[in-house]
């Protein structure tokens, strides 16, 4: 696949299965993004920065299948090695493609861009810049995802972007896996982790969460799922604009839209 100068510097390339399970999910349900996907009229996603093996550009393929089965998803990487062997082990699949890309996103117009775990490694100060030139290259009605992970999947954050500026900060987890909604601090996107300080939105955010599932501790008897439930009820009680969570809800999930961390 030929394109434009690769955008970007190389990253640790760590990955896993299932590592991305909680975004996919969110993904599929998440009103706004099933819209994007549903009218676009060249269906292709890009995921960027897969890492050192193709696992989770292939489960994100089968996931949002179920959105649109027509849809073409092409994992990028920086380092031509990482895409040899992408291409070697995703073998002929079926509108799945690997590809030597960056921020610039090796001239593609998606629908939707996921880049987990890469610009976490990135300077702060290098985020906007990344932002904007993914930006400009989404088609009409696109989306981004910039999120990050631990090893395993269980905590994360992502913010939801459009062509012209951040929607959403998301917090998920496995409620299972917290002391706490705090817990989640380390794994901000790189935007905000060095936020999260007194006196900024983001901080005020988490530690309101974390009063809220102290108070709702008596739900914890009913299990941590119907505690975070509970939490969010809380919360929005008191004013935080939460989305309400999707019913059966597998994760801990906490959505805010962008303004609110501006305010």
């Amino acid at each position: 696949m030929s394109g434009p100068v690769v955008v970007g510097q190389l990253t640790r390339g760590t990955t896993g299965y299932n590592r991305l399970r909680r975004s996919d999910r969110w993904l599929i349900h998440a009103p706004g993004v099933r819209a994007a996907l549903l009218s676009a009229s060249d269906p292709v996603v890009v995921d960027l920065g897969y890492g050192a093996l193709p696992v989770t550009t292939l489960e994100l393929s089968a996931r949002l299948r179920a959105v649109r089965p027509d849809l073409r998803v092409v994992g990028l990487e920086i380092h031509p090695d990482r895409v040899r062997t992408a291409r070697d082990l995703a073998g002929s699949t079926p509108d799945v493609e690997f590809g030597l890309g960056g921020f610039e996103l090796a001239g593609l117009h998606p629908v939707l861009v996921r880049a987990f775990n890469v610009l976490r490694q990135y300077h702060v100060d290098a985020v906007a810049d990344a932002w904007a030139t993914m930006q400009r290259q989404l088609a009409p009605g696109g989306l981004i995802v910039d999120g990050t992970c631990d090893e395993l999947g269980r905590h994360c954050a992502w913010v939801l972007l459009d062509q012209r500026r951040p929607l959403s900060l998301t917090l998920a987890c496995d409620p299972f896996s917290i002391d706490r909604p705090s817990d989640l601090a380390e794994r901000l996107p790189k935007v905000l982790i060095h936020r999260n300080v007194p006196g900024e939105p983001i901080h005020a955010l988490l530690l309101a969460a974390d009063r809220a599932w102290a108070t709702a501790a008596g739900h914890g008897v009913f299990g941590p799922r119907v505690r975070w439930r509970a939490m969010l009820d809380l919360l929005a009680a008191d004013g935080v604009p939460v989305d309400p969570p999707r019913r059966r809800m597998r994760d801990g999930v906490l959505t805010v839209p962008w303004t609110y961390l501006q305010t």
